[in-house]
This record gives C-alpha cells, structure tokens and sequence, in this order.
C-alpha cells in the first residue's frame, strides 16, 4: 500500500513546472524530498545527530551531491562499473547548496548534520544542478531539524534580451549570462556564474528576477509543510554561555585589539600582536578556571577581536592593514618568469601572489566530461592548487580539496569566452598558489590572463578580478575593495567580481547576514569595477597585448581540413603512414572525422617539420583537375612509356604512354625523356577503356602542319 503522498506544483509561467512530493521515498530521514521537473528526479534527505560532541563549536554540516549514471541510462565508466568518488561537477553543485544553507542554521547548532541530494532520474532537457537547492531546503522544511530560513536556487540565463529560469542546456548556450541565484524570501545568499561582459546594472536586473521566482519556490515549500504537517522542532543543547567571563575578557581585551587594529600592520606581525593579548587575557584567570572554562575565553576573545575590527572600520575608516576602504593593495607583476613552459607570468597583491603557467596541445589533450548529466569536452581549463606553505602552515595533502575545485572553477569561467572561438590550441592553465591573504582565486585570474598573452594565445580581451567585502552592523556599513583573509573571516560578504574594460566575465558572491540590500550590492558592484580596472591597468603595463606567435620552444598548430575518404590514405595500413610520419617529422598528428571531414591538426617545434607533414597531406590529397597543366618527374623508365611523379605532391605517381610523349611516332621511350626529366604535362582525365588516369606531353606543345603527299 502506497503512503499517503503530499505534492506541490511550482509554476514557471512558460508552461514548464516544478513538483516537490513527500511521503512516499526515505522515510526514516528525517525528512525527504523528491523534486521533479521533466523528467529529471532529484532526492533529497536531511538527517541531524540528536545530540552535538563535545568540544565542537561549528555545524558539522555535510551536503553531499551524487549523479547516478542509471538515471541518464548509462553504465559508468572504469573497470569497477561503479560511481566513486565525486567529479568536479557533483562538487560544484555541492557547494551551490552548501554555501546558501550554512549560514542560516542557529548559530549555536553544532549537531552532525548531513543533507544528501541524488540525481535518479535524468531529462536532457533539464539541468538538475539548479533543483538541488530547491530540494535540500524542502528535504529540511519537512524534517523537525532547526531550519527556520527556507531556501531555493535557480539557474537565469538571458536569450535574446529575455531573462529565463531554469533553461535548458541547449537554450543555455545561446544566452550570455548563466548564473546560479541562491537566496531565502528576504535575501539573496549566493550567486556565482559566469557573462558574456555585462555591465552591472544588466547584472542586479538578473538577480532580482531570479530572486523573484525563488520566492515563488519558496511559497511551494510552505504549502507543502503546511500540509505535511510542520513538525515540532526538536529541543537541543546549544553553546555554553557565561556572562561574568565574556564581560572579564571584552573588558581586558577590546581596548588593545581595536588599538592594534587601528594602526594598520603586516598578517604576521598583526597575528603575534592578536596573540600576545589573547595570553594576556588567560592570565587573568586560574590553572582550574581555564581548565573548566578555557573554551569560552577562547570563543569570547574571538567574539571580542571582531567586534572590536569590525567597529574600527566602521567608526574610522581604517582596516587592518592600515588602508582606507576603497584602497587596492600594491600590486607588482612579471612575465615569462619560467624558461621552458610555453607561458608564464607571476602577479602579486599585497600578501597575495599566484604562479600561473600555459600549456598548449592538440585536441587530443582536451579534458573529457563523461557524468550522466552532461558529456563533451573542454578545449580551454583551469587548475588551481593551494599548498599549506602559502598560509605558513604544514598539513598533509590529501588530494584536490572542494574548495580547490570551486576557485579554478570559477578563475576558469572568467577566462574561457575571452579565448577566441578559432583558436586551434587546447589550453591547460595553472595556478599555484604562492601566498594567501586575501582572494588567489582573484589573483589566479590575474596571472591566468598574463600568462595566457606571454603564451601567444590571441585573448580578445585581457581579464582581471577583485574580492569585494562588507561590514556592516544593520545601520552604517562599509564595502571593503581587495579583501584581506582576516576581513573575510570577520566580515559580512565575500563577493568576487572579474572583467574586461567593458563589462563583467563572472562573479561568486555569498552574504552571512540575512537582508542584505540591493543598494549595498549596487555600490559594490560599482566599487568593484573600479578597483577591476585599476588591477587590469597594472596587468597591461605588465604585458599590453598577447605576443605575436608562440614561443620558439613552445609547439606550433596548424590545422588543415580533407575529405573524409582521404583520412584512410593518411592514417595508413595499421596506423603505419601516421607514424612513420610523426616520427620523421617530430610532430604530433591528430585526425578527428567531423561532418564526413577530415579535421588534421599538426602540431611540433620545427617549422621544418610541419612543412614536411603539411607536403605529405597535400600529396595524399592532391587530385588533378581535367585539362590543367602540372609539372612532372621522370621516376621510372619502361618500354611503353615513364612514369612520373608531380612535384607538387610526391608520392602521386601517373603513366605517360608512350603515345603521349610526341606527335612524331616514337620507337625508344628514351629518345624523348630520360630519368629525372622535369617537364609539364596535360592532365586528360581517366581513360574509359583502361580506367586509369591519363597525361599528356605532347598536347602542351602545338601539333606539326601534316606532310602533303606528293603525286
């Protein structure tokens, strides 16, 4: 017997709907979701720990995103025929949902708590990753977990001038903006995606439409806890308080932490500063107290240091480092710093500094996307890596972390329609970072660009980025250009924003506080555009304009296009013709078949070399044409008549008869050419009685007056 099913449709006013059902799948979560659109079925379930372990004091929260290959119908890749661990897309979509959900549980709530969303059912014409928002907040609304703040997220995308929800993956590559908007009904939380150079105003109109049909989502929530039955929400143990000692350590310590941060001073040098009043504070209390109640002194001395940066800012001006609010961190750059990569260039911000290197390659390098939600390729990507040592710390590397993925993720949107449609190069970027303290995902884009023009790559348009904060205490606030680590830890947004000259490339933005004005969002995006362009002004005094051509020891491209039936030619019996050829020629030799065609691309450090295969292709593919003249090579001598070889493509050999070679009858072949002879001949076509091609000599030369016979 079925459960009793509880569903509510969500309208999207263009004929397409969204459903959320309950009741039926993963009951013993405690909540559960099925959200469907199309025929695309997303489950969501959320389960909380009753109780939290001791000594944490932070949401151990985990939103885990899986697609299932049984969904689109398909088997997975890789000898074990199973799903493992997550690909870079299911992490993305992972931290689309996380970054919009974590701030809004009680900030006391520290209870194991994980919310798992699963892709079972895949419509081509849906793209699932905007619905998971949609169903982990749901799988919450339904649940007794303290969740107060429903959520959703959808995917705006513009097609000819018109804002749409939830495109489809082929409507979505017509339009020039694609964004993720994440937010409650009062506020926007996140937004990432990437422009086609918008400007900022196209920009806020985007999101506030969005914003729109999240509340929409929002309503459907409501009505289907309503009929659910909103559960009760269970009691639990929040933080411990002591009043007496927040009072002991906000008096001793405030005075000396917004006197330090006042005066403006280096991350290590402020740090020690921090430090050596944060002892001072546990000195004013016992071996016992600090053993029953050290954690608290810990929590209020932290409660007290951002209070106490936070009000400098906001009563004074000044940050941390001792800059204004709109100030940009000095800035020095370099290019062509590594001798052997095919590009390179080193930029660093303040206490910041990313070593970006170019690789260029054939499509054979392009990286393979195979998830059930999406197949293809990318010919341009970004890797970014973020060692310990660029913090001052040592931890062990345990693989390429989530937020790894996300910054070059989002370095790589920045970059990628700024690489012309008609380069031949598969493009690999990466960025290791340096130094951190504030935004490498910003300076990743920075070097990025700088190298991408010392690599020869043809960018349209040089790309550069800027972190953007907030503090704000509901009244005064301040927007804080070029981020420090600290004021993102101590602030109120991190919102990154990159561009050209002319408009916005891509942007990642996330609040920590709820309501956050459009007005405050406005005047960021503006304060951004012009630290944006002053950071690109020092990028282009670095390296104005891509270099003309590759460097010498990088490889050069060619790409030449042939029939489809010469591609056997080319390729040879096993393989042998290509290789051989490689191998004389030291390039590399890529063939892919698109439109009954022949796309070759050619690729090698010797001019030389590419000549030579660029010879071979045109040998292969040469097809004389009925009644032009090409010139020859006498190859081989026979009785009836030579063979010979057009010089424009060796190895295409012809017999000239023996008839051909004069209109005098000619006995010895001999008498009128010889080995290695070089002349032109008449091509006629393919004799019908022989099937074979034939050529002339003699039709290039005028015919003798005939004898007349004398009586």
């Amino acid at each position: 017997m079925i459960p009793q099913l509880f569903v509510e449709k969500i309208d999207l006013g263009d004929g397409r709907s969204i459903t959320i059902e309950t009741g039926r799948l993963a009951k013993q979560a405690d909540g559960s979701v099925v959200v469907r659109m199309g025929d695309t079925m997303i489950l969501a379930t959320a389960v909380s720990a009753r109780t939290s372990n001791p000594g944490v004091d932070f949401l151990p929260l985990t939103v885990d995103y899986r697609e299932k290959f049984a969904a689109a119908g398909r088997f997975p890749g890789g000898f074990f025929k199973r799903e493992a661990r997550p690909s870079d897309s299911e992490v993305l979509t992972m931290r689309l949902v996380d970054r919009v959900l974590r701030p809004l549980f009680p900030d006391d709530y520290h209870a194991e708590t994980q919310v798992m969303i699963q892709l079972m059912s895949h419509d081509e014409e849906v793209m699932p990753d905007a619905l998971a928002g949609l169903a982990a907040s749901a799988a919450l609304a339904v649940s007794d977990i303290p969740f107060y703040n429903l959520i959703s997220e959808v995917r705006v995308a513009r097609i000819d001038g018109k804002l749409v929800i939830n495109p489809s993956r082929e409507d979505l590559e017509k339009s020039d903006i694609d964004m993720m908007i994440g937010a409650s009904m009062d506020s926007v939380a996140m937004v990432e995606g990437e422009m086609k150079e918008i400007s900022e105003a196209e920009m806020i109109e985007a999101i506030k439409f969005a914003h729109e049909a999240i509340k929409v989502q929002i309503q459907a929530q409501l009505r289907l806890q309503a009929a659910f039955g909103k559960k009760e929400i269970r009691t639990y143990e929040g933080e411990k308080e002591n009043e007496e000692i927040y009072k002991k350590v906000k008096a001793a310590a405030y005075d000396k932490i917004y006197a330090i941060a006042k005066v403006g001073s280096a991350k290590h040098e402020r740090g020690a500063a921090f430090a050596e009043v944060k002892e001072e504070v546990k000195a004013l209390f016992t071996e016992e107290e600090l053993a029953a109640d050290g954690d608290l002194v810990s929590k209020y001395f932290y409660k007290t240091n951002k209070e106490a940066v936070r009000n400098v800012v906001l009563e004074l001006g000044v940050r941390l480092d001792g800059r204004k609010t709109t100030d940009i961190r000095p800035i020095w750059c370099e290019t062509d710093y590594l001798p052997r990569v095919h590009g390179s260039s080193l930029f660093t911000r303040g206490e910041t500094q990313a070593l970006a290197t170019v690789t260029l390659g054939t499509s054979r390098e392009a990286n393979q996307i195979d998830s059930p939600s999406e197949q293809g390729e990318e010919k341009f990507y970004l890797h970014y890596n973020f060692p310990p040592f660029s913090t001052g710390e040592a931890k062990p590397l345990r693989g390429t972390s989530r937020r790894e993925v996300g910054h070059g993720n989002l370095a790589q949107r920045a970059l990628k329609n700024m690489i012309p449609a008609d380069c031949p190069y598969t493009i690999r970027v990466v960025s290791e970072v340096l130094e951190s303290n504030g935004s490498s995902s910003m300076a990743t884009v920075c070097a990025g660009t700088m190298a991408l023009m010392d690599a020869g790559v043809q960018m349209v348009k040089p790309v550069s980025g800027i972190a953007m904060g907030l503090i704000t205490d509901g009244e005064k606030f301040a927007v804080l250009s070029d981020i420090l680590g600290d004021e993102d830890h101590l602030g109120d947004m991190d919102f990154k924003v990159t561009g050209t000259a002319d408009g916005i490339t891509a942007c990642q933005m996330d609040i920590k506080i709820d309501g956050l004005r459009y007005d405050i969002m406005e005047q960021a995006l503006a304060q951004a555009r012009d630290g944006r362009l002053h950071i690109l002004g020092k990028l282009t005094e670095t390296i104005a304009a891509p270099r003309a051509d590759v460097k010498a020891h990088a490889p050069k491209i060619i790409t030449r296009t042939i029939p489809g039936n010469f591609i056997g030619a080319l390729i040879g019996p096993g393989g042998k013709v290509i290789q051989e050829l490689q191998k004389a020629t030291g390039t590399t030799i890529v063939i892919n078949e698109v439109d009954e065609q022949g796309v070759i691309e050619i690729l090698g450090t010797d001019p030389a070399g590419i000549e030579a295969v660029l010879a071979k292709i045109a040998s292969i593919t040469f097809k004389p044409q009925m009644g032009e003249a090409y010139e020859v090579k006498v190859i081989k001598m026979l009785d009836f008549g030579a063979v010979v070889e057009y010089t424009a493509a060796p190895g295409n050999e012809v017999l000239l008869h023996v008839s051909e070679l004069a209109w005098e009858r000619t006995e010895n072949v001999a008498d009128v050419v010889k080995m290695g002879d070089v002349f032109q001949v008449k091509y006629l076509g393919v004799d019908p009685k022989t099937k074979k091609e034939k050529v002339s000599k003699k039709a290039l030369v005028p015919r003798p007056p005939r004898e007349e016979k004398k009586e």
